[in-house]
């Protein structure tokens, strides 16, 4: 594109070399306009719209100086205005060319990415799920020691149908505002149950993963703290100025002084990090727990400047 408006302009002004200035000066620059609009056409489809207009004006900053004088008389000369409107329209054309070729890629690949994962789901549902299906089924049968095995296989049965529901609700990785519930939705397990609105909970991805990451926090406490057969309640709810989480388990608590000692010894990890990544976003972390009656988090994410 440089070698092209470099020509061009040299070519314009050798004008002043092979003609009478007189001529020059009442005709057409050589080379004319739909010679000269060659580099304006260039610069339009590598910069956009910018690009060619800004090389327009230098292919006329060079047509005024070969004829010694500024005019913009458009009935005798038109490279002015023609100039300027290539720049202007092929720029704007191949910007569009671009966004669109752009967004067919990213089709062509969600399509692909969407049939990959159905064909996994499929192989999957039909090789380790029907076999953990089997496998729990004949171990209640038999009963005895392998009931204790069916058990873990149903567990992991139902496990592996969560991941596969799970997987087609992931929101799309390049999309700046996600849905809250398609995050938690994939923290359900046996022990774990989630309760989400019935309508979308939009906040900024960056938001959203931060407000997840605490939820997972909060419930690897529950898992490792709450004790054996302790359940945890998760609950979403869009206040509209604010998205609260309150993660919930039925656990043993958390005794009398134990935060106290944990924090002279240096312990307090996963409950620092909650508390860190609400206040990075501007939010809260509250705990409550009394002795035997379970521990409750309460996560809420202010929303800035309105939705999301």
């Amino acid at each position: 594109m440089l070698t092209e408006l470099a020509i061009t302009v040299a070519l314009m002004g050798s004008n002043t070399i092979v003609t009478h200035p007189h001529w020059a000066s009442e005709n057409q620059t050589w080379p004319t306009t739909l010679w000269a609009s060659n580099p304006t056409i260039s610069a339009a489809i590598q910069f956009g719209p910018a690009g060619g207009m800004a090389t327009g004006l230098t292919v006329m900053a060079t047509n005024f100086a070969v004829k010694n004088y500024f005019a913009l008389n458009l009935g005798h000369n038109a490279t002015v205005i023609i100039e300027i409107a290539i720049g202007m329209a092929i720029g704007m054309a191949a910007q569009t060319a671009r966004r669109a070729h752009a967004e067919l890629q990213r089709a062509a690949q969600l399509t692909a990415a969407v049939q990959e994962r159905d064909r996994l789901s499929r192989e999957v549902h039909d090789g380790a799920i029907q076999v953990l299906a089997l496998v729990a089924k004949r171990g209640h049968e038999i009963g005895g020691p392998t009931a204790d095995l069916a058990d873990l296989a149903s567990e992991q049965e139902r496990a592996l149908r969560r991941w596969l529901a799970c997987s087609d609700l992931q929101p799309d990785a390049d999309a700046e505002i996600v849905d809250v519930r398609a995050l938690l939705r994939c923290r359900e397990s046996d022990r774990v149950t989630i309760s989400l609105p019935g309508t979308a909970v939009p906040l900024a991805r960056s938001v959203a993963a931060e407000l997840d990451a605490a939820v997972a926090n909060a419930l690897d406490n529950a898992r490792a703290h709450a004790g054996p057969g302790a359940h945890t309640f998760v609950l979403l709810e869009d206040l509209s100025d604010a998205v609260v989480v309150s993660v919930r388990d039925d656990g043993v608590g958390i005794p009398a002084g134990r935060l106290e000692e944990a924090a002279g010894q240096g312990r307090l990890g996963i409950s620092q990090s909650i508390v860190g990544r609400l206040a990075s976003l501007g939010g809260t972390a509250r705990l409550r727990s009394d002795p035997g009656e379970g521990t409750e988090w309460e996560l809420c994410v202010p929303r800035q400047d309105g939705r999301p």
